[in-house]
């Protein structure tokens, strides 16, 4: 008997093994697909029934996230009232593994009439649904996953992956960039990133500031009551140098004899790095990874000192 792990692992080999055939099925209808949406005037609306229903979803939400207009429309809904949704100018992607989806194909004369543009993604190139779209796109599998070959595995899988390749192809093609991406996820950590600034998130109050003439054990109180692991050195509000608690631990190993002789412009980093608050928060983190840090001072032109940024504030 199979243990967990090479069942999983058989699920894995099978389901990679369909996705990579699927490349070898993309014509000139995914291509016109492509130029169709691009042109678009209106939104892209999926519909599709069951697991295709919720890989729709998927594709519409990935769609709609990444600059093409999108929604998903349950067909069922849809017969009963919903069809009021879909304009002339839409386009419409329907989703159904055999292409014989009673609810899906019942969606057909409406668009026909309406001259909606149409665009299939079955298993079957004759099927009912293919043959009665402008476009049909291929999402044929030869096997599913499931050992019963009942339960949509593979075929949800490839669904998926074509919808991405969508998704992706138009992203491309309309060379959104990580600014437009961000523009639709503005409460996530990307949008965050690219649409705030330094200033926005920065600490500017309680600042752990030193004038470089403190003791070792002064400087070490200093930076255990502050929050930030460090003592900044100013002089009239101008940043001279900063105090990690590195800096500290590696005047302990290099001068054990005089170490608590020393003051803050002994063991100070005169060369700190620093960043303008009206930087966005996606350079910061573009600091924070090249010079291996997790703190930045926020200096303006003249090198006061504004704030101090951090790796967590991202």
């Amino acid at each position: 008997m199979d243990n967990h792990i090479e069942v999983a692992k058989k699920v894995i080999n099978i389901e990679s093994k369909q996705i990579l055939n699927l490349s070898k099925l993309l014509d000139e209808n995914f291509e016109k697909s492509i130029e169709y949406i691009l042109n678009c005037k209106g939104k892209v609306i999926i519909s599709g029934m069951g697991k295709s229903g919720i890989v729709g979803k998927k594709i519409a939400a990935t769609l709609a996230s990444t600059g093409t207009p999108s929604f998903f429309l349950h067909p069922g809904e849809a017969y009963h009232g919903d069809l009021g949704m879909i304009e002339k100018k839409d386009i419409v992607i329907l989703i159904s593994n055999s292409g014989e989806t009673d609810e899906i194909l019942k969606l057909i004369p409406f668009l026909r009439h309406q001259k909606n543009i149409t665009i299939s993604l079955t298993r079957n190139p004759t099927s009912t649904l293919a043959i009665n779209t402008n476009f049909h796109i291929n999402i044929f599998v030869e096997k599913e996953a499931c050992p019963l070959q009942l339960a949509p595995t593979s075929s949800t899988t490839a669904t998926m992956v074509i919808g991405d390749a969508i998704a992706v192809t138009l992203m491309k093609a309309r060379k959104f960039k990580e600014e437009n991406f961000a523009k639709y996820h503005p409460g996530g950590s990307l949008g965050k990133k690219l649409l705030y600034k330094v200033s926005d998130v920065m600490h500017n109050e309680n600042l752990p500031l030193i004038n470089g003439n403190e003791s070792i054990i002064e400087i070490t109180n200093i930076i255990s009551k502050g929050k930030f692991g460090i003592a900044i050195v100013v002089e009239k509000s101008v940043v001279v140098g900063i105090i990690t608690d590195g800096d500290i631990r590696r005047a302990m190993e290099n001068n054990q004899k005089m170490f608590f002789n020393l003051i803050g412009f002994d063991i100070m980093n005169s060369k700190p790095k620093t960043i303008s608050p009206n930087e966005k928060l996606n350079q910061a983190g573009n600091l924070f990874n090249d010079y291996k840090v997790n703190t930045l001072l926020v200096t303006d032109a003249k090198n006061h000192i504004l704030g101090v940024i951090q790796t967590f504030d991202l």
